[in-house]
C-alpha cells in the first residue's frame, strides 16, 4: 500500500514536470512561427510604443500582506508534508526496511557464521535476526516462514518494543527493559511479553537468501516450545516483571 502511494506521488510529480515542459516547448514554437511570419511580411509588425514613464510601486495594504503571508505558509506546509510523506514511504522503493531485503548470501554461508559466532546472524538494516530452524513445525505453525532451515525474527520485543539482544551465555533472547525472555527460536519463555517474537518470511531464490520485512507475522502464543531449549548458562538480564 505504501509503495503504491509513493509510486503515485512520484508519477504525479514527473507528469506535472513533463506537462510544464511540453507547454513551454509549444509556446516557444508558436512564438518562433509568429516571428518568421512577421519577417516574411505576412504579419504586420506593430508600431513601437512611445516610452512610458516609470510607475511608482504601489504600497501593499495590510490585508494583502497577511493574505500573501498565509498563502506562503500554506504552500510551505504543503511542500514539507509532501516531502515527509515521500520520505516515509521511500524505504520501500530503495529496498530498505519495509521491503524485501536481499542479503546476497547463500544459506550455508549464514549457517556457518551462526555456528562460528555461536549466536544468530544479525542484519541491522533489516532489523531482524536469522536463526537456524529445523523440524516438523517448519511445515505447521511456521509454515511459509522458514527458508532452507533459516527463520527471521523481528528485533523488537512484543511487550513494549525494546530491541532484544541475544545473550551468548544463556543462548536466549533477553529484553533488557522488562526482562522478557525468548528461546533461540524466539518463542516466549519468561517475563511480561504476551507472545513470542514476531517473524518475517525467509525466501531462498537462485541460491541466495532474502527476507520480506514488508509483512510482519505475529509470534507464536505463550506455551509454544517447539525446540525444548533450556538456558545454557547464566542470564544476561536478571530483572523480571513489569
Amino acid at each position: 500500500m505504501r509503495e503504491t502511494f509513493a509510486i503515485i506521488i512520484v508519477a504525479a510529480l514527473i507528469g506535472l514536470f513533463l506537462l510544464l515542459l511540453v507547454g513551454a516547448f509549444i509556446r516557444s514554437r508558436q512564438a518562433a512561427a509568429v516571428f518568421r511570419e512577421a519577417a516574411a511580411g505576412k504579419v504586420p509588425r506593430p508600431e513601437p510604443e512611445p516610452p512610458r514613464e516609470a510607475k511608482r510601486p504601489t504600497p501593499i495594504s495590510r490585508r494583502d500582506f497577511f493574505r500573501r503571508s498565509l498563502l506562503a505558509s500554506v504552500g510551505l506546509f504543503t511542500a514539507e508534508f509532501g516531502a515527509a510523506s515521500i520520505a516515509f514511504v521511500w524505504p520501500n522503493l530503495r529496498g530498505g526496511f519495509g521491503a524485501v531485503i536481499d542479503l546476497n548470501l547463500p544459506p550455508d554461508a549464514i549457517k556457518q557464521q551462526i555456528d562460528s559466532d555461536n549466536q544468530p546472524f544479525y542484519f541491522g538494516a533489516g532489523r531482524f535476526y536469522l536463526v537456524p530452524y529445523e523440524g516438523e513445525q517448519a511445515s505447521t505453525i511456521y509454515e511459509g516462514l522458514v527458508g532452507d532451515g533459516l527463520m527471521a525474527l523481528y528485533q523488537k520485543c512484543v511487550h513494549l518494543g525494546c530491541r532484544v539482544p541475544f545473550c551468548v551465555q544463556s543462548q536466549w533472547f533477553e529484553c533488557p527493559c522488562h526482562g522478557s525472555k525468548y528461546n533461540r527460536a524466539g518463542e516466549y519463555r519468561d517475563g511480561p511479553a504476551p507472545r513470542g517474537m514476531d517473524r518475517f518470511r525467509v525466501v531462498v531464490e537462485n541460491g541466495l537468501v532474502s527476507v520480506d520485512t514488508g509483512t510482519r507475522i505475529d509470534g507464536p502464543p505463550r506455551g509454544t516450545d517447539t525446540i525444548q531449549q533450556q538456558p545454557e548458562g547464566p542470564f544476561c538480564v536478571t530483572i523480571g516483571g513489569e
